[in-house]
């Protein structure tokens, strides 16, 4: 083949006579779907090229120029075909068909040529953008958003040139958020079959086998395939760990194997027969309790795990153990809804004096923390043997005294709460990396309403906007999310230098303050220093921890009542309710705790310990 044929410039339909097939599928005229079309075929139509083009060509001027030679050399019958010929190509430009490839300065047809209307394909559905229209509107494929991409590489006037040649008038489509917006409750039903969301943190002393519970109840769902397994089973032995080759399932790092610790919060997610469970293992060991309040400050419902052998138990509900803690944490974090799993029961020979002893001194404490009766279960169940955990126990010992739920139909049982999808977008960021391929990711649970891709989004406290490029939920590619997800989200136009945890993402109408100075209403714990004007502390809110200081005391309020029974006390101590004044060194992005119940409530810690729990009540600007 010659390499310098003039391809621009020649003319394809003369190849082709009407009765010449070759080269040509014979039943249909086109040989690529329409989607793969509007995914790879440049169209010159929606951006003009920003090269100067070497030698434009007119396809009319062409067609007249071919005709004089055709008229000059052609005799009478022929010239009758060939203006046969004409006459059926110009019909078939006004007939709606796919076109074949003709070679034109002005316009490339691609896809279905029908003006004013979409053309609907294998469920794809492509639209010419309206004039005004901004380019997210027309996102709603995957070639719709590669569009976007590549207009987003062209300077911004060839942009808005582009957007005035594009003015097809498209009447059928509203733009793409309007049509959303009336059925994203209905979407959200229609999802995952029914099955509603629930996020779950696995939580409690460190040793009372959280992860190994956890991984087994994994194993037996069948979520971690055998051979998996069998490799876990094998390198544990290696290591000299044998009994934590289910904790392997939840505790990937090298680290958290070798020290047989975790430490950061696991996440997985499981299905029951009505739930989809997002699944957080939360570390128990005391120098982790960061990363533990940033997993159950994302959960709807908890399980707490207590070591029922001997003195374990003790060990971990007296004071300074981690059972009292994590309670007290995850019910000031919004938590309402508890299980909790007395494992390693097989140890003390499933004795139902041991589990009365335990579930006594823990159903009066977690009462006081302020669960409710009714929302605590206690469930007997062995992570190692796997007892009583998808399926009710088979062993004698236990079914003797125990005729309740086993630890799975305890969890399908719980209640999801209310999503608050119509609020405005909130997404609190768990994790900063970047992806291959342009833009990064950020990571996080959804806290208030949806997301499309291709929406603009601000990040707050760094006051910067961005793209939502793509969004992923439990590692597939999704459209759009809701409230309750935790998903990844591709982002482009923005510095990954400006983001880091804890920053909220928000909708650019509706932003989320961000300050250094607010007023809360706290409760105090168990504390040995009391707290005076000036006390330093670490405000853990949502992923965030951040140090601050507690500026001013304003004043005691009655537990109960809420009025203020003292004003301007110089000291708080353990268990009164106040109100103060924090000071942050750097800005937080901070709601309400009326307005977002979810984004209104933080903890504060001094000393590796948690002395306090408050909700935001005033926003100082």
């Amino acid at each position: 083949m010659a390499r310098h044929r003039n391809v621009r410039g020649y003319n394809y339909d003369e190849d082709f006579e009407d009765d010449d097939f070759y080269g040509q599928s014979v039943e249909d005229d086109y040989c690529i779907s329409p989607s793969t079309a509007a995914q790879f075929i440049y169209s010159r139509r929606d951006k003009p090229s920003v090269v100067e083009p070497v030698e434009e060509y007119d396809y009319e001027d062409l067609k007249e120029s071919s005709n004089s030679i055709l008229n000059h050399q052609l005799s009478g019958i022929d010239q009758g075909k060939s203006i046969d010929s004409q006459s059926s190509r110009s019909e078939s430009e006004i007939v709606p068909k796919v076109a074949k490839m003709t070679v034109s300065g002005k316009k490339q047809t691609m896809g279905f040529e029908v003006p004013g209307v979409t053309a609907e394909e294998n469920g794809h559905s492509f639209h010419t953008p309206q004039k005004g229209h901004s380019s997210e509107d027309s996102t709603v494929v995957s070639s719709d958003v590669l569009e976007t991409v590549s207009k987003s590489a062209l300077p911004s006037h060839t942009i808005q040139a582009s957007e005035e040649q594009s003015s097809t008038p498209t009447p059928v489509k509203k733009s793409s958020k309007l049509r959303q917006q009336i059925d994203i409750k209905a979407e959200l039903e229609k999802r995952q079959g029914g099955k509603q969301l629930l996020n779950l943190v696995v939580i409690g002393h460190v040793d009372a086998g959280k992860s190994t519970l956890m991984g087994h109840l994994l194993y037996l769902l069948g979520n971690v395939n055998k051979r998996t397994m069998h490799k876990y089973e094998q390198e544990s032995k290696k290591a000299g760990k044998a009994s934590f080759a289910y904790a392997w399932v939840l505790d990937e790092t090298g680290q958290e194997r070798e020290r047989g610790v975790t430490m950061d919060v696991g996440m997985t997610k499981f299905e029951t027969t009505t739930k989809v469970i997002t699944l957080m293992d939360a570390p128990g060991h005391k120098d982790f309790i960061p990363n533990m309040i940033t997993g159950a400050a994302q959960a709807d419902v908890a399980v707490l795990v207590v070591d029922a052998s001997r003195g374990e138990f003790e060990a971990g509900f007296e004071t300074g153990g981690q059972t009292r803690e994590h309670g007290l944490l995850v019910r000031s974090l919004g938590v309402t809804q508890l299980a909790v799993a007395v494992n390693k029961m097989d140890q003390v020979n499933w004795q139902q004096e041991r589990f009365q002893e335990i579930t006594g001194k823990l159903g009066h404490f977690l009462k006081q923390a302020g669960f409710k009766e009714g929302d605590v279960a206690f469930i007997p169940t062995s992570g190692l043997s796997g007892e009583n955990l998808i399926t009710r126990s088979t062993s004698s010992e236990l079914t003797k005294w125990y005729k309740g739920l086993c630890l799975l139909e305890q969890i399908d049982s719980f209640k999801p709460p209310q999503r608050s999808i119509d609020k405005p977008f909130r997404l609190c960021v768990s994790d900063v990396f970047k992806d291959q391929g342009s833009g990064f990711c950020v990571t996080g649970k959804i806290e208030a309403g949806y997301i499309q891709t291709g929406d603009r989004l601000l990040a707050m406290p760094p006051n910067e906007t961005c793209t939502a490029k793509g969004i992923t939920l439990h590692d597939e590619p999704v459209d759009w999310a809701a409230a309750g997800d935790h998903v990844s989200l591709t982002l482009v136009g923005m510095d990954i230098i400006k983001i880091n945890v804890g920053c909220i993402f928000c909708g650019p109408k509706e932003p989320i303050k961000a300050c250094t100075r607010f007023r809360a209403r706290i409760l105090i714990f168990n504390i040995e220093i009391p707290i005076t004007k000036g006390f330093p502390v670490l405000l853990h809110y949502q992923t965030v921890s951040e140090p601050a200081v507690i500026k001013r005391l304003i004043s005691v309020l009655n537990k109960s009542t809420g009025e203020v029974t003292k004003k301007k006390p110089k000291l708080l101590t353990k268990g009164q309710n106040a109100l103060v004044e924090l000071q942050t060194q750097r800005p937080v992005a901070l709601e309400l705790y009326k307005d977002f119940k979810e984004l209104g409530r933080f903890m504060l810690r001094y000393g590796g310990s948690t002395i306090a729990a408050g909700v935001v009540t005033e926003i100082k600007e």
